[in-house]
């Protein structure tokens, strides 16, 4: 191992929900003056753009169950590019520590003697919902929001996406979509079948997409979802404030009734 003349140090940087312009300034400031870079799949690929060329950059992205690098050897990656270039960047879409396994990399990095600083990122959960009009909370409607994953390792839904279905919140459910329909059907054991979801897939970017409708109508929404890309899941009455949720919904309807 080469040592750097730099002094080994990580920097784990939340990249924001998608777009290029949504990371922080902190965040970017950082990113410029990095000596080597990890990023993930849901890191905006137009920010390494911002970084020197001749700064190593290297791919670690998991995605759909397609990983390119186990987290063991992520960890392992990340000390060794820290001794052998200075100042490592993990690049991480939204918040590190929101689903990001953060805290492993921050504590394996950590039992080298290597400091670790985290940068915040806009997450997904927060700000997907909202560049679609949907707010996570509202006077008199939804007075709080949960954020889960749809299931957990061994494919079971997890209790609290069954303990949110039971309360009045809003659901921001993260990496759900190939679970849409049966989310809906585990939701809608707790919850009225006219109760308003929305997918949001490739959230704040050029191709985002956006399909609302209600829990009864899953089936025939996900008949035009693409499970191949990222999506976000919202369940709730605020989901109504979406501005073509009415119209969209009434169409469906009608076209059912033909």
């Amino acid at each position: 191992m080469i040592q750097s003349k730099n002094p080994p140090r990580v920097s784990l940087v939340g990249a924001g929900p998608g777009s290029k312009d949504l990371i922080t300034i902190r965040g970017l400031k950082v990113l410029q003056n990095s000596d080597a870079v990890l990023y993930d799949a849901l890191a905006a690929k137009d920010l390494l753009d911002e970084i020197a060329k001749d700064v190593p950059k290297i791919y670690v992205g998991k995605r759909c169950g397609k990983h390119f690098a186990k987290q063991e050897e992520i960890n392992q990656l990340l000390v060794e590019c820290a001794f052998n270039y200075g100042h490592a960047i993990r690049l991480k879409g939204g918040d590190p520590f929101v689903f990001g396994r953060a805290l492993e990399e921050v504590s394996y990095v950590e039992s080298f003697g290597i400091p670790v600083e985290v940068i915040p990122g806009v997450s997904s959960a927060i700000a997907v919902p909202s560049g679609q009009g949907i707010p996570l909370t509202q006077r008199g409607v939804a007075s709080s929001f949960w954020v889960m994953t749809g299931t957990k390792r061994d494919g079971d839904f997890s209790e609290d996406l069954k303990l949110a279905a039971q309360s009045s919140a809003t659901m921001v459910i993260l990496m759900g979509v190939r679970k849409f329909v049966d989310i809906a059907q585990e939701i809608k054991k707790y919850r009225g079948e006219l109760t308003p979801i929305a997918l949001v897939q490739n959230g704040t970017l050029k191709n985002e997409a956006c399909i609302i409708g209600t829990l009864s109508s899953a089936e025939i929404l996900f008949e035009s979802v693409d499970v191949s890309m990222p999506g976000i899941i919202v369940v709730g009455n605020v989901v109504s404030e979406h501005p073509s949720f009415f119209e969209d919904e009434i169409q469906r309807v009608l076209h059912s009734a033909i």
